[in-house]
């Protein structure tokens, strides 16, 4: 097979059992990109490190994951060979192969490790879930953001339109507002 055509597969060691991932849908990168460019550019100068997808999280000797999107704020944990510990952010991006064990075991390994916040964005609904941290490694959903279309703006009243949040902050950053329209931007 030619270079042009040479697939890299990546895998995931999820409770001790090897799991190849496909390659991203286009609209699974444009998300990834998206999330990454907005993290990137509003920690530009600071402590923490965004990382996109391809960086390896190691966090327990049966679980080796390869989150779409991570960010990590203690340097320590940043190794030759990826992430050894639990970053601060995890975004996973569903697909139908992911869906299960990003809102399964690998969410639940997450929590337990210690992630402060795990986004699960849903390219399909174009919603993001925002699960906090209790403190006792478990996460509690904190809420879920939905892209409305217009057509479905257009068809509520004023008060079920300002219910509708376009915009939420990260539990990280007070100060950056993440916008749905940044995320979803450019998905076919």
């Amino acid at each position: 097979m030619s270079e042009a055509y040479r697939i890299d597969w990546k895998e995931e060691l999820i409770d001790g059992k090897v799991v190849v991932m496909s390659p991203a849908a286009n609209n699974h990168n444009r998300i990834a990109g998206n999330i990454y460019f907005l993290f990137r550019t509003y920690l530009k100068g600071k402590t923490c490190v965004p990382y996109g997808d391809n960086e390896t999280v190691f966090l327990t000797p049966r679980d080796k994951f390869v989150p779409d999107f991570m960010i990590v704020c203690d340097h320590s944990k940043i190794k030759f060979n990826g992430v050894h510990g639990a970053p601060d952010l995890v975004v996973e991006i569903l697909s139908p192969s992911t869906a299960k064990n990003d809102r399964g075991h690998k969410k639940e390994v997450y929590a337990k490790c210690g992630v402060l916040e795990y986004w699960i964005v849903n390219p399909v609904d174009k919603s993001v879930e925002v699960y906090l941290n209790d403190g006792q490694n478990h996460f509690l959903l904190s809420n879920v953001y939905t892209l409305c279309p217009d057509w479905m703006l257009e068809s509520m009243n004023d008060a079920e339109q300002k219910a509708v949040l376009s915009h939420f902050k990260c539990s990280l950053y007070s100060d950056l507002d993440i916008s749905l329209d940044d995320i979803f931007e450019g998905l076919l």
